[in-house]
């Protein structure tokens, strides 16, 4: 993937983005700020490794994590319009999993679930990676960045 097209398509779009980070703890927003000019189009991020930070940082309901645990799609999408309201970003992408090495709370190692926020709405995408922690994170990374690029690219076609 081009992250320099990519930033440069969001921001020519007049799209602010943001992240709420558990699994991949900070790496999507690396990612993105590690290209130059992505100022214009990234408003910051939260990294909410520990349900307290879910909760008071996003707004995840303390009810939702007691039912579901973390790795749920809900929780994806409230972490992702979590981080628009904290930033006032329109995008929001969140990513929640498990890199393992063990299981966590009956999910598998590799279970992924994904969140795209877009002026108030929320998606959540359900992913099942391979390999170590270190590639299930990156992979997340990956598609939360591919992710990404299917909004802006909608939004420049539709100029949202």
């Amino acid at each position: 993937m081009d992250l320099a097209a990519l930033v440069a398509d969001a921001t020519s779009a007049g799209l602010s983005v943001s992240t709420a980070e558990s699994l991949t703890g900070g790496m999507l927003a690396a990612a993105i700020v590690e290209i130059p000019g992505a100022s214009g189009m990234f408003n910051g991020g939260v990294i909410a490794y520990q349900n307290s930070v879910k909760i008071t940082a996003l707004g995840v309901p303390e009810e939702l994590l007691a039912e579901t645990g973390a790795v749920n799609a809900q929780v994806a999408c409230a972490m992702a319009l979590g981080a628009c309201r904290a930033t006032g970003s329109r995008v929001g992408l969140s990513t929640t999993g498990v890199a393992g090495p063990d299981p966590h709370q009956g999910k598998e190692v590799g279970h992924v679930y994904l969140g795209v926020a877009f002026d108030g709405a929320a998606q959540a995408y359900e992913y099942h990676f391979g390999g170590d922690r270190a590639m299930i994170r990156q992979q997340a990374t990956d598609e939360a960045l591919a992710l990404l690029q299917q909004v802006v690219n909608a939004a420049r076609e539709q100029k949202l």
